[in-house]
């Protein structure tokens, strides 16, 4: 069976805490305004946007692959979580 749902429901939580605290130091910025506000608004669209479409392509090379359901969304949890810790230390370096 490989991964299971538990570890995919683990996997997935941390993944909303990470997303949450994120979200809290971007809209940080955001109500700071200036061009650090803006600069993070439009990377925020851009990438929000790009994420999904990638999590779309990876989904369906790992079903053309014949890879499991579970195993597709440990991968899509995986792609996104990465994306996220990146943005939280982005966030936090200062």
């Amino acid at each position: 069976m490989g991964q299971s749902f538990f570890s995919l429901f683990l996997k997935y939580a941390f993944l909303a805490v990470e997303a949450q605290q994120v979200i809290a130091l971007r809209m940080m910025r955001l109500a700071a305004g200036g061009a650090l506000a803006e600069r993070e608004l439009q990377r925020m669209m851009s990438e929000k946007a790009w994420a999904a479409s990638q999590a779309g392509v990876d989904a369906a090379i790992s079903m053309a692959s014949g890879k499991s359901s579970t195993a597709i969304a440990h991968n899509a949890i995986r792609g996104y979580r990465t994306r996220v810790r990146k943005n939280r230390r982005r966030l936090t370096a200062g």
